[in-house]
């Protein structure tokens, strides 16, 4: 295959190989993605899939994947609009926010859980539709002090216009208010009244 964009995710965690794959394929017509793992060559066949692009893959000897992605021709501008299941809806009226209540994602395992919520964040900082806000309350706020290993995706969200409010109370309580690294420090006034007002609201 000529002009071939080629992208080795191999040793990459989740989500990154499925992120630089679509990045790729949103340029050029035609990409290569090497991956080494299972889960990985699943995640970008679907994401693949999902754009329309018309998908193959190989098992190469040495454990790798190798799989191309080739945009089809008169494919429709690829989008971030939300579509549910229903057909296309239209954009809800108020911000949208996202609610972090823990420093990890999910009840159970902390460390797996600890693994989540930095894929979370990373997720959310290269989608196209950012989040108004963002919202962190209780050892959620945690991740905004210095130390945090989201501090980067953090970053790249408020360059991008997304406003993060960290709960005071939160951060005195935890005695970590001199160390805020990302974000302003909010109150809880601000907060209800930002979910009040919000369009779409998640938590995850």
């Amino acid at each position: 295959m000529k002009n071939i964009k080629v992208v080795d995710a191999r040793n990459l965690s989740c989500p990154q190989p499925v992120v630089l794959a679509r990045k790729a394929i949103l340029v050029h017509e035609q990409v290569m993605v090497v991956v080494d793992n299972d889960a990985a060559l699943e995640n970008v066949k679907r994401m693949g899939t999902k754009l329309g692009c018309e998908v193959r893959s190989e098992n190469k000897s040495d454990g790798t994947y190798e799989i191309y992605l080739t945009r089809q021709q008169l494919q429709a501008p690829v989008n971030d609009e939300y579509v549910s299941s229903r057909g296309s809806s239209p954009a809800p009226s108020g911000p949208f926010v996202i609610v972090i209540s823990a420093d990890k994602m999910g009840k159970g395992n902390d460390e797996l859980g600890y693994v989540l919520i930095k894929a979370f964040f990373h997720t959310v900082a290269e989608q196209a539709a950012k989040p108004d806000v963002m919202i962190f309350y209780n050892t959620g706020v945690k991740l905004t002090v210095q130390g945090s290993e989201v501090l980067e995706d953090l970053g790249q969200l408020e360059s991008d216009g997304t406003e993060i409010l960290v709960c005071g109370t939160c951060l005195n309580y935890f005695e970590i208010k001199d160390k805020l690294a990302a974000g302003k420090v909010s109150n809880m006034y601000d907060i209800v009244e930002t979910m009040s007002k919000s369009g779409r609201l998640i938590s995850p």
